[in-house]
């Protein structure tokens, strides 16, 4: 049961931060390369607080504010220039890639490519039933369940949340109904950015140190979990977080643990063979028929 209690609290990290890729994507259509960078920048502004306050909650705060930041930064200085030429799909995929590979150096500059120490919270690891955490461990489940929680309600009961789904199904007939969609998207980026952020902190917590590539490092961790679960579907994402969590967690008990994002890429492959749609796609079709 140990990979087990390991693979929820991954999962944990891996939901919010494909949680938010899928949403931006979702209403924008963007892919965005660049999404690990929003993690590692509000790592490294959780690390600056906590080198003068030990308090966690305004270290997730500075966390939550750098990813927003930088969210609306890429939002409004390089992806919306480009949509509003009409690039291509392509094009835009490619700033992306340039845009984390100079945020990463950004990033260098500022803090040096050594690793720099993040501890929060206490390492004493406690007994819950058959799992053993440590109360961060605790606390990134705990986060991750209320933040999922309040994205779900803001999503389905706020106004905010339906012009949020109407951007998504249709952006022109959005704006025909008199939805402000660019202000829409402007607000969803500030989101993706500051959730992403917030796991950037968590999974900065979990691995004790990092540099300027923990985001980019995890990247396709989250694009798997984004595919599996279905891409674009914010509930298609939590399960496919689930799904690669646990993999890689359990796997590790099994294997060298440098082997389990590999374990990981194995079950994309297997999900883009025989259910490339996603796996919420496909239990939506079957429920249909």
């Amino acid at each position: 049961m140990l990979g087990v209690g390991f693979g929820l609290v991954t999962a944990s990290i891996v939901a919010l931060s494909t949680v938010a890729m899928s949403l931006q994507f979702s209403v924008t259509r963007t892919i965005n390369f660049a999404h690990g960078e929003l993690m590692t920048v509000g790592a490294y502004a959780a690390y600056l607080v906590a080198k003068s306050t030990s308090d966690l909650p305004l270290q997730a705060v500075a966390a939550m504010a750098a990813g927003a930041a930088l969210g609306w930064v890429l939002n409004v200085a390089l992806f919306q220039p480009f949509v509003r030429r009409n690039a291509t799909k392509l094009v835009i995929f490619v700033l992306s890639v340039a845009a984390s590979f100079i945020i990463q150096n950004i990033l260098q500059i500022g803090f040096g490519g050594s690793y720099v120490d993040y501890q929060a919270g206490s390492t004493t690891a406690y007994n819950v039933g058959p799992f053993q955490w440590t109360a961060m461990d605790i606390v990134t489940m705990v986060v991750a369940v209320v933040v999922l929680v309040v994205l779900h309600l803001t999503i389905r009961r706020t106004k905010f949340g339906k012009a949020q789904r109407a951007v998504a199904d249709d952006v022109l007939l959005a704006r025909t109904t008199g939805v402000g969609a660019q202000r829409i998207i402007a607000f969803t980026w500030l989101l993706d950015g500051a959730i992403a952020g917030l796991a950037g902190m968590l999974l900065a917590a979990q691995v004790g140190s990092f540099t300027p590539t923990l985001g980019f490092g995890y990247l396709l961790v989250i694009f798997s979990a984004a595919i599996v679960g279905g891409i674009g579907q914010m509930y298609g994402a939590m399960l496919g977080a689930l799904v690669i969590g646990l993999v890689m967690e359990v796997s590790a008990v099994y294997v060298n643990p440098s082997y389990k994002e590999s374990m990981a890429f194995l079950i994309l492959v297997a999900v883009l063979l025989f259910r490339p749609q996603g796996i919420v796609t496909a239990l939506s079709e079957s429920n249909a028929q």
